[in-house]
């Protein structure tokens, strides 16, 4: 199901029919050069490569993420060229995430060289400029709808972080200099100047 799209498209939605773990692998490996989502309502989210300086900031919170998960020892970090088959039918890949070891070890043993069948149990995903406010909002609300116990949307442009959680209602912060992590993630401590500036560090 090979195709094309110019950039300038680009992100795209599309209507694609139901797949198996095997026929979506299949299918993102046919286009290496961009990133893939399936909704639950089975829409194909089509996303171009991150710009450099975001791919940067990614690096800077997957380094810190998993650092303090290698000390915890009790979850593992996951980055966006990993996805999730989520509860409610959804084919998710965030930018970060920390799952409970314990969970994975509870899955079917056939399915965990596969996609996880579950949500990570804590979430941060990176606004990028070509990110919509909207559809970002949206999946944040689906992570935590979907069993994350929490999730953090980090916008650098505003230098402003959105906190979700499961009680509900979003906390707004501008210009905080970390982020301090609650319930499973108790004690991890995100610098986000490095986010902010990833040249200055």
């Amino acid at each position: 199901m090979a195709f094309t799209i110019d950039e300038a498209f680009l992100p795209a939605i599309l209507t694609a029919p139901p797949m198996t773990d095997e026929q979506f692998a299949a299918f993102c490996s046919e286009h290496p050069d961009l990133s893939f989502e399936m909704s639950a309502d089975g829409e194909l989210i089509v996303m171009p490569p991150n710009y450099t300086l975001t791919a940067c900031r990614h690096r800077a919170i997957l380094t810190q993420l998993d650092r303090w998960a290698q000390v915890s020892e009790l979850g593992t970090v996951s980055d966006a060229s990993g996805g999730f088959l989520l509860p409610n039918g959804a084919r998710r890949a965030p930018d970060a995430a920390w799952t409970l070891k314990s969970r994975v070890r509870a899955l079917d043993p056939n399915t965990v060289e596969r996609y996880w069948r579950l949500c990570p149990d804590f979430v941060i995903e990176v606004r990028s400029q070509t990110d919509r406010w909207r559809t970002l909002r949206d999946k944040m609300r689906e992570w935590i709808d979907n069993g994350a116990q929490l999730a953090w949307l980090i916008d650098p442009e505003s230098r402003a972080a959105e906190i979700y959680r499961p009680s509900g209602g979003v906390e707004v912060l501008a210009n905080p200099a970390f982020l301090k992590g609650e319930g499973p993630v108790e004690g991890f401590v995100l610098d986000l100047l490095p986010v902010w500036d990833p040249l200055s560090h």
